[in-house]
């Protein structure tokens, strides 16, 4: 009996979770996966890798159109993969709202930021939740990817989706699961990183696991979607707070003329008891600079304070600052000011080879140096141009290429980023002065003329 008589079959006896757990585990349920970025691409790729047909949701129309043309914008998921889902007849991208309705499975994966008062900003969240309300249909289930704060999918997004008049856990089905994405680590894809699934009650509980089941390597089941959103804060805490660690030892070692790096190197070759982290010019990334003032908003509302997080978050706040503040010490020794000094920032994108610059820490050095009346360009081989954000006013820009001469025509090169594609030789050997905040030139021979850590 093939797949299509024995849904037909099920339909006639089975209960609503009956049904859809069949759909699922015959790999035959429809996937909207809304929010098309780092996180909702290679969730789209693991699920259509298993054979699973998924609609593809944003807002943003120039996305919709690359995707459908066969372009991707993500350089992890590369062009041919998209043109790959078109051939499997898998995928398919749109910004309307109506057809949703079509899928069994509705996965959300928007943004979450703070606002500028560092309070959660749900707002994507509530709105996209009041979108898949105005078309939700009995035999839905509902997962909610987005970091948040424990609470926010049985308080915010069930009263929303409780409004339809459709009962939770018996005609629709609610779930959370936190997003894992590493972007640029070629040793984990969105299918071989643990999922761990909260239920809003247990039959939601069954079908979320059901669903991960089917595309990713291990499921860890907990209790409640509390626990699942708080496993998420969490981590991201545990890897803020380490960080912001290393980066004040950076600052006092920085001092003694001591070399983090190599009391680093030192201290992981002890086999137990210790994790390496390691200090930068600051936090980037959606997560790590965001999700422990999750966690501090929310000790307010229960009346506590969270000293040791909100320290960590104030020193790693910090960092560009003092990257600053080094360079400014370091161009004094050379007879020059920042004003009107040369200045390029290498690495626009938060870490290593990726394309992603969301709450980069060059942002704030680039303002920063911008209102120090520096002369100031970048290069970025993944970030060709950027302009203006969210955050920051700064003018349009596009990566200047790296060439002999542009490196000696600089007052300083600021190493923001370590991208490994970088010639570290030629930086340091045609630059007047290098700001190494990544411990890229450790390799680089002869390299103490002119190189300064930050």
């Amino acid at each position: 009996m093939n797949n299509a008589m024995i849904l037909s079959s099920a339909n006639q006896h089975s209960s609503t979770q009956e049904i859809l757990s069949l759909r699922i585990r015959s790999q035959t349920a429809t996937i909207a996966i809304i929010g098309l970025g780092y996180v909702g691409l290679p969730l789209a790729n693991a699920f259509i890798n298993k054979g699973f047909s998924v609609i593809g949701f944003d807002i943003d129309d120039n996305k919709i159109n690359a995707l459908n043309a066969g372009q991707s914008y993500i350089n992890h998921i590369s062009n041919t993969t998209v043109k790959e889902w078109h051939k499997k007849k898998k995928f398919n991208a749109t910004s309307d709202p109506t057809r949703l309705e079509l899928a069994d499975v509705i996965i959300i994966c928007v943004p979450t930021p703070l606002t500028e008062s560092r309070e959660p900003d749900l707002t994507y969240v509530i709105e996209t939740t009041e979108t898949i309300t105005s078309t939700l249909r009995s035999g839905q289930l509902i997962i909610l990817e987005s970091t948040t704060y424990p609470t926010t999918t049985t308080k915010c997004l069930k009263p929303i989706l409780d409004k339809k008049g459709l009962k939770c856990g018996e005609e629709y089905f609610l779930a959370y699961s936190p997003e894992r994405e590493d972007p640029g680590n070629p040793k984990f894809s969105a299918s071989n990183i643990p999922k761990v699934v909260g239920g809003a009650d247990k039959k939601s509980l069954k079908l979320a696991t059901e669903l991960y089941q089917q595309a990713i390597i291990e499921v860890v089941q907990v209790s409640s979607t509390e626990v699942a959103e708080a496993c998420k804060i969490l981590e991201n805490t545990y890897r803020a707070v380490n960080i912001a660690l290393v980066n004040e030892m950076k600052v006092l070692f920085d001092k003694m003329g001591i070399d983090i790096w190599e009391v680093i190197n030192a201290a992981k070759s002890k086999p137990f008891g210790f994790q390496p982290f390691y200090p930068g010019p600051g936090l980037g990334g959606h997560c790590i600079p965001i999700d422990p003032f999750y966690l501090t908003w929310l000790a307010r509302k229960n009346g506590l304070t969270t000293r040791f997080i909100e320290l960590a978050g104030e020193i790693n706040s910090s960092m560009p600052n003092y990257v600053i503040q080094r360079l400014t010490e370091f161009l004094n020794e050379e007879g020059k000011s920042v004003n009107g000094s040369k200045i390029t920032i290498l690495g626009m994108a938060y870490k290593q080879d990726v394309d992603d610059d969301r709450e980069s820490p060059s942002y704030i050095l680039l303002q920063e140096l911008l209102k120090r009346k520096a002369k100031v360009n970048y290069n970025d081989p993944y970030i060709p141009q950027i302009g203006p954000t969210r955050h920051h006013e700064i003018p349009n820009l596009k990566s200047i290429p790296l060439t002999a001469e542009y490196l000696a025509s600089q007052d300083c090169v600021i190493i923001a980023t370590n991208h490994s594609c970088y010639d570290y030789e030629l930086i340091v050997k045609h630059s007047n002065l290098v700001i190494d905040t990544r411990n890229a030139t450790c390799n680089v021979s002869d390299h103490g003329s002119v190189v300064r850590r930050a």
